[in-house]
């Protein structure tokens, strides 16, 4: 049976867990062919074997998005492998843990890690760009948050989401002649590794959606001929949801 994403070739970074594996999950039962980076191996390893089990191809790249030549050299072997790339999914996050405090507060790296994904999603994308125009067709995801327009983490947190939604806006405006789209999407709570394991994880777990609802959203957003439509905006997950009528993987929508 024909599946939406058959035949389309999709880079996710960061996809060894959380948010980042749910949406390669949910590209592979798109029928995507995918592509996995991480750092490290045995979790990335164990992402690309889930999707596949999903049903698509999943393809495992060990990358360290901090190095712009091994960055360079995914592209280059997706080039060389399917001469093709319709979809880049920016989700990379700083590891680092829960950092609630005043920026006065907060030690300087706070800042310098959540710096270096706001580059690396502009290095994916600037390598990605070429290979999409040359084919007059292709999508660029990044994985914001709500903290782009509103307090709830830290202060380097929030302007680095704003700056994303800022450069998923005007990158959007360049490419749109083009007809590549690009687009920033807002998830809220979401049953990651790391919220499942916080104290109060059941009680979350209640309201919370699972790493694959994101993940839905972008393959339907991939899958849209019209995506265009939507390009340079910040989107939340749940209006995506609603506009193309799916649901979390119980048949539910979040209590977002």
């Amino acid at each position: 049976m024909q599946r939406p994403l058959d035949g389309k070739v999709a880079l996710v970074t960061g996809a060894s867990r959380g948010i980042g594996k749910g949406v390669a999950l949910a590209l592979g039962e798109a029928g995507a062919t995918v592509y996995l980076t991480a750092r490290t191996g045995r979790q990335l390893d164990a992402a690309a074997r889930e999707v596949a089990r999903f049903g698509g191809k999943a393809i495992a790249a060990i990358c360290d998005h901090r190095d712009d030549a091994q960055v360079r050299a995914v592209f280059r072997r997706i080039q060389a492998e399917h001469g093709r790339l319709d979809l880049l999914v920016n989700n990379l996050f700083p590891a680092g843990g829960d950092l609630r405090a005043p920026f006065w507060e907060l030690p300087p790296p706070a800042w310098d890690d959540h710096a270096a994904t706001l580059r690396a999603h502009y290095i994916a994308s600037r390598l990605a760009a070429p290979m999409m125009i040359d084919r007059r067709s292709g999508l660029i995801v990044f994985i914001s948050s709500t903290g782009a327009a509103s307090y709830f983490f830290n202060v380097p947190y929030h302007a680095v989401k704003a700056a994303v939604d800022k450069m998923a806006a005007d990158m959007g405006r360049e490419l749109r002649p083009h007809d590549v789209a690009v687009l920033s999407l807002w998830p809220r709570l979401t049953k990651t590794e790391a919220v499942l394991a916080r104290p109060d994880a059941d009680e979350l777990a209640s309201r919370a959606a699972t790493p694959q609802f994101v993940g839905r959203a972008v393959a339907a957003l991939a899958a849209d001929a019209d995506v265009l439509e939507r390009s340079g905006r910040a989107i939340p997950v749940i209006d995506i949801a609603r506009d193309y009528d799916f649901t979390d993987v119980d048949g539910t929508l979040p209590d977002w």
